[in-house]
């Protein structure tokens, strides 16, 4: 069934669990996530990324066939933007269907990135849609960005932001970074911002950049309340190498390597789904 994340994500806010949004950039890919999620009965958010959206099929050929997938299955599934950053972008989105839209205004000052979430809030409503806004910038592994002090949300200012944008969720950064880490790398993370903000906000907190941030960080995340986890790297990762260890099998076509690369993605799925606590939560 085709929802926002709002619902799904209050939900998650009280029974103290999270659940997973992992990027999306075909029908192929959307398939194999909503698969891991109706055989685990979790609700699932299919995240599409501006910038694959602009670089490949777009939102008005995309969105369409991947709702009437949601629709057609047993569990909830919300489309969600990841990262629109393009306030007229964002606006064609909610038009094409998308039941969810994050307004990633971060790099802008705290004034001005109340002030263009608020409008999105305002617009998305026309839709019934849901709204993720973030504060902070969470970091890209290959841009050499690493986690550093500047890079951390601050606490004061994400409750300010929170309060007065009208968001249904919230971004923030407190050690992950987008990308594929070095091998063995596990990023430090600092629970006390997440703490505080929870505490403060009691609302629906988003977690960035979930790809090999390890167990433990994730676990303890979801405890102090986490409720929604974007995990992108590793999912391509675990498709782009079973098509790397499949490609010398002459056995094989293209259409097999393809579903065996749908497979190895949506185990990792699952394993994601399962670490997130989201597992037989769906409606």
């Amino acid at each position: 069934m085709y929802v926002s994340m709002k619902g799904m994500l209050e939900r998650a806010n009280k029974g103290k669990y999270a659940i997973m949004a992992i990027n999306c950039f075909n029908l192929e890919t959307a398939k194999a996530v909503i698969a891991a999620a109706q055989e685990l009965r979790s609700p699932i958010i299919i995240d599409l990324l501006q910038d694959h959206l602009i670089q490949h099929l777009g939102s008005e050929l995309l969105t369409q066939p991947i709702i009437r997938m949601a629709n057609a299955a047993s569990v909830e599934v919300a489309v969600n933007l990841d990262h629109g950053k393009d306030v007229g972008f964002v606006k064609r989105c909610l038009r094409d269907g998308f039941s969810s839209v994050m307004m990633d205004a971060s790099a802008y000052p705290i004034e001005e990135n109340i002030a263009i979430t608020k409008k999105m809030v305002e617009f998305a409503q026309v839709f019934d849609a849901s709204v993720e806004g973030e504060i902070g910038s969470i970091g890209s592994i290959s841009s050499n960005h690493m986690t550093e002090d500047e890079m951390y949300t601050n606490p004061d200012l994400a409750i300010r932001y929170a309060k007065e944008s009208g968001i249904d969720a919230l971004a923030i950064s407190y050690g992950s970074s987008h990308g594929n880490y070095p091998d063995g790398y596990v990023p430090p993370f600092r629970f006390d911002i997440l703490e505080k903000i929870k505490k403060e906000t009691g609302m629906p907190i988003v977690l960035h950049g979930g790809s090999g941030s390890g167990e433990e960080n994730i676990k303890k995340s979801v405890e102090l309340g986490i409720n929604k986890i974007n995990v992108g790297s590793d999912f391509m990762k675990a498709q782009a190498n079973s098509v790397r260890e499949n490609l010398n099998n002459n056995q094989l076509d293209y259409f097999d390597i393809i579903h065996r690369s749908m497979e190895a993605g949506k185990e990792i799925v699952k394993y994601y789904i399962r670490l997130a606590g989201s597992e037989g939560k769906s409606l």
